[in-house]
């Protein structure tokens, strides 16, 4: 059997602030949108730029971190994969979204009151920190 990929990786800014709730069984999940941004000169000339947005859903302890750093304008980099989900509303009208789960986060916005630069970048994932 052939196995398949599923990976995606974004650099963008936030369009809202993150918001989280948690599951029945006490687990933080937190959603957010990013949008990244691509241009490109047509055959005539003409300078044209497309905006895609993306739906981000991030569990855990990565919930817990986008809800306490991330904030909308911030420019973040987000590694995972797609999942679509689907539901029927009362109407019984079929509904799909298509999302980014977060596997890995990295905070590309300076700190505060410092000089941009790569060290300055916070890096987090869903993995628990190991004493080793």
């Amino acid at each position: 059997m052939s196995r398949g990929l599923n990976k995606v990786m974004i650099i963008g800014n936030l369009g809202r602030d993150p918001e989280i709730r948690y599951t029945s069984g006490g687990k933080p999940v937190t959603t957010f949108s990013v949008a990244t941004s691509r241009s490109w000169v047509t055959s005539d000339g003409d300078r044209r730029e497309a905006t895609e947005w993306f739906n981000v859903v991030a569990w855990g302890n990565l919930a817990e971190i986008c809800n306490q750093y991330l904030r909308k304008a911030s420019r973040v980099y987000v590694d995972g994969h797609l999942q679509t989900r689907n539901w029927s509303d009362n109407d019984g009208h079929k509904h799909y979204r298509t999302e980014l789960v977060a596997n890995e986060m990295l905070i590309l916005d300076p700190r505060p009151g410092r000089v941009s630069d790569n060290s300055e970048e916070r890096y987090f994932d869903d993995e628990p920190d190991l004493p080793f």
